[in-house]
């Protein structure tokens, strides 16, 4: 793993062994990706809401193979999954991506305890679904048995019975909405009104879409995997177009096999 940017002297200066850009030629270690990816700093105020996306996406634009993330994927990029994971309070992810990709309870993990302990966070982040039908089996583990109660976003006129269902398989539903669906502003302020100020999403697209249009996506951690697919995969991010694009900056860029891992914030945002 190497450091592209932002450039500093140790970027620029050779690695032993050949290549050049800090920390070439080694594995990171997870203290040093936690510290590559650190939620800012509370200011005067105290924490307010921070939401990141993580997404991976071939060269050419697809976010998905065979309907799944993983096949565009590698190790590392895993690696810096699970470290976004541990860095996070919640992590937001839409039903279908729950459906598709078998969404299991995040796990406490023994390298981040203590990071996590000092931080006053719980063991491992709640994973909170965002869900208009709540559409979902409830017998899965996500919702009997996670280490943090699974949260279910939805909107004031979810379907009662449904409710019900969640609430006995022991998850949280969380209101964040007036009608049927989800308003993502709305539910950026119910999470951060239960403690969780330090955000991550993984979609899907459809999710993420929707964060853009709303204007409540802080930062996009994207990995660009050296892979072409063609065919007819999703963007990472669907939906409506937003009438101005959205414009974000460069924070950070590292490389591994070809593999981009870069950070974007909102051009507003101060690091």
């Amino acid at each position: 793993m190497r450091r592209l940017f932002p450039v500093t002297d140790e970027t620029a200066a050779p690695a032993p062994g050949g290549g050049s850009g800090e920390g070439a030629g080694r594995e990171w270690s997870l203290a040093e990706l936690a510290a590559a990816y650190a939620y800012p700093e509370p200011g005067p105020g105290g924490p307010v809401p921070w939401l990141r996306a993580n997404m991976v996406s071939t060269l050419d634009g697809a976010a998905q193979h065979d309907g799944r993330s993983q096949p565009i994927s590698s190790a590392t990029d895993m690696r810096i999954f699970g470290t976004l994971r541990a860095l996070a309070d919640v992590v937001v992810v839409g039903a279908e991506t729950v459906r598709k990709e078998g969404y299991r309870p995040a796990r406490a993990r023994e390298d981040f305890a203590a990071m996590r302990e000092a931080a006053g966070q719980r063991p491992a982040p709640a994973i909170a679904v965002v869900t208009a039908s709540l559409d979902l089996d409830f017998s899965l583990p996500l919702f009997t048995s996670p280490l943090v109660p699974t949260l279910v976003l939805t909107g004031a006129a979810a379907a009662p019975d449904r409710i019900a269902t969640a609430e006995k398989a022991g998850a949280r539903v969380v209101t964040a909405g007036d009608g049927i669906g989800v308003d993502p502003a709305r539910a950026v302020r119910a999470l951060a009104d239960l403690g969780h100020t330090r955000l991550l999403t993984e979609g899907g697209p459809r999710l993420l879409g929707q964060m853009v249009a709303a204007g409540v996506l802080d930062e996009l951690c994207l990995t660009v995997s050296p892979m072409l697919t063609a065919g007819e995969a999703q963007r990472i991010a669907g939906g409506p177009a937003v009438t101005v694009p959205r414009r974000f900056g460069l924070v950070s860029m590292l490389e591994e096999d070809g593999f981009l891992y870069t950070r974007y914030g909102r051009v507003r945002a101060a690091y």
